[in-house]
């Protein structure tokens, strides 16, 4: 028997990177709201430099609850779904924002459109056959302004390229406009990347300084960054990265009307009878709470957002709640972000510490950026080398076939190449297919007895293509460098567990291929919002999160203008 509690205007289920943003403008519109997190709160102690516990050991993600939920993964239903490696999450109030590289970039306007500016430019054969794309239900512009507000409410640092249409020096030539410049300026540069750079102008190219939810100088009560590294796996130990742990969380504390529960494991969200969400059921400590609410709002990640919902079956509900339209779990991606370059050059790069969002970045090759009429793929891939290496994770470098990976030869050539050596990060576009779907495992479980998420997904030619595409003007930006030996990766298959995972409950206007509407409320339960990379249909070549927490926020805006028609 559960013990019910008083009842609350919204309930957030998850205080991560975007729940722990959305909250912000659900109390100050003077909304009662209760965050419920698994984890509880960390603290600067706990992130403390150090590469054997951050890097190494990955700690911050092998938190009780998501190190006993991971996924199952499988390329296609023809395999048997395998549990293996971590899961991509983290428990703790900040979520994945207090481990991430903290790479805060837009989508470009292409993305929102990638179905019809494609049939306008090249004609409707070059969308892939099998896939399930749509365009967005809304445009960059509509986006934009949110953008806006999380970029400074967080703290973005990175040099601006349009501002409402004019470009700027020194910023991406290729993204779409913004209103005004970043709230700071881009991080710095290194020798390493200066010597990128201009091999980048040699080619042609335009590289520019990737944004960052990073600080670059004080921002607020917060310091700019030491570039100590290590916060890669790991929280920045004098929070200089951005995460909503110290950012938007305690702006939303100070008015007195959010309320964090910690350590809440989340175990169903209910609905009445006509299907509209009462509240959420959770496990604390050993006793069952059920907390009303007026709305609900699932920030939880892509998979447990799937999951959740799949556990929560009800008469109403019986394939789980907003799922009468069988689409939760389909239209899933993760980005490829796989296929990378590594290249070793012949002298010492002086990469040591620094942080992976201390980079260059290189954007003629991504989206639609660039001309794909004689190319057999659309879309593209963001180029990124940055500064970072560390003295224990020198020891598992390349040895490019030179020398056994044993033995006196072997500890010889990498004392002479540890800084000699780079591995580039490469975001490619990646679409939704038919087949590629989230579930819950039928055999495998939870501590609590609950089935884990099943991935079965891979990825498709059009995806193989473009790491092909971008592989070979990665390997000409080294050459170009002064690289000696070039290492390509595999391009990859099955898309195992991702921190930017996306679909799962894609948002659009039609409810027989979406789960959202265009504002991220459930077409079959209207009070229940979905927050995160889950409602995107598309992942572009960027990272997710800022996108995310723009539409968290535009999400809860939309519930707080209209309140007494989402709720009543």
């Amino acid at each position: 028997m559960a013990t019910n509690l008083p009842k609350t205007d919204v309930v957030v289920i998850g205080l991560g990177a975007v729940g722990g943003v959305a909250v912000l403008p659900l109390v100050n519109a003077g909304l009662n709201v209760i965050g419920l997190e698994a984890g509880g709160w960390f603290s600067n102690r706990d992130f403390a430099p150090d590469e054997v516990r951050n890097n190494l050991r990955d700690w911050p993600q092998q938190v009780a609850k998501a190190k006993n939920e991971i996924p199952t993964v499988r390329a296609n239903i023809n395999f048997e779904a395998v549990q293996g490696g971590g899961h991509p999450m983290m428990n703790g109030v900040g979520g994945t924002s207090l481990h991430y590289w903290a790479q805060s970039w837009r989508l470009n306007p292409w993305d929102f459109k990638t179905v019809s500016e494609t049939t306008a430019r090249y004609g409707a054969h070059r969308i892939p056959e099998n896939s399930t794309v749509e365009d967005w239900p809304i445009s960059y512009d509509d986006l934009e302004p949110y953008y806006d507000r999380v970029e400074y409410a967080i703290g973005v640092s990175g040099n601006a390229g349009n501002i409402n249409g004019s470009k700027q020096a020194n910023g991406n030539p290729f993204e779409g406009p913004r209103a005004r410049a970043y709230p700071m300026p881009g991080l710095r540069s290194s020798g390493y990347t200066d010597m990128m750079s201009d091999a980048a102008r040699q080619l042609g190219w335009t590289p520019f300084q990737g944004p960052a939810a990073i600080n670059t100088e004080v921002y607020g009560d917060r310091p700019g960054c030491f570039y100590h590294g290590y916060c890669d796996r790991g929280g920045c130990h004098v929070n200089a990265k951005s995460s909503t742990a110290v950012t938007t969380i305690p702006e939303a504390l100070k008015s007195g009307l959010l309320k964090v529960v910690t350590h809440a494991r989340v175990l169903k969200i209910l609905n009445d009878a006509d299907g509209r969400v009462t509240g959420v059921e959770y496990l604390l400590g050993n006793q069952v709470m059920f907390q009303p609410a007026d709305a609900v709002m699932l920030a939880s990640h892509t998979y447990e957002n799937v999951r959740l919902l799949m556990l929560s079956t009800s008469q109403q509900f019986p394939n789980g709640l907003a799922n009468n339209s069988g689409q939760v779990g389909q239209h899933y991606l993760s980005h490829h972000q796989g296929a990378p370059v590594i290249a070793l050059f012949p002298k010492n790069l002086n990469n040591w510490y620094g942080l992976p969002a201390q980079g260059v970045a290189i954007d003629e090759w991504a989206d639609d950026n660039f001309d794909h009429s004689d190319l057999d793929f659309i879309g593209g891939g963001n180029l990124w080398t940055y500064t970072d290496r560390k003295p224990i994770a020198a020891a598992k470098m390349s040895t490019f076939d030179k020398v056994p990976n044993w033995g006196s030869k072997w500890k010889a050539f990498v004392s002479e190449n540890a800084d000699r050596t780079n591995v580039s990060y490469i975001q490619k576009t990646t679409l939704p297919y038919r087949g590629n779907q989230l579930d819950l495992d039928p055999q495998v479980k939870d501590k609590l007895g609950f089935p884990v998420i099943r991935i079965t997904a891979q990825y498709h030619d059009n995806e193989l293509r473009i790491a092909q595409f971008t592989q070979d003007r990665m390997e000409e930006w080294y050459r170009a460098a002064g690289a000696t030996d070039i290492i390509r990766a595999g391009l990859g298959n099955a898309m195992g567990a991702s921190t930017h995972a996306y679909g799962g409950t894609r948002m659009g206007n039609d409810p027989t291929t979406n789960v959202t509407n265009a504002f991220g409320f459930a077409h079959e339960s209207p009070n229940l919002g979905i927050l995160g990379s889950s409602v995107m249909g598309t992942s572009g070549a960027r990272n997710p999160t800022l996108t995310a927490q723009a539409l968290a926020w535009r999400t809860a805006e939309h519930l707080v203008e209209n309140w007494d028609t989402i709720t009543r």
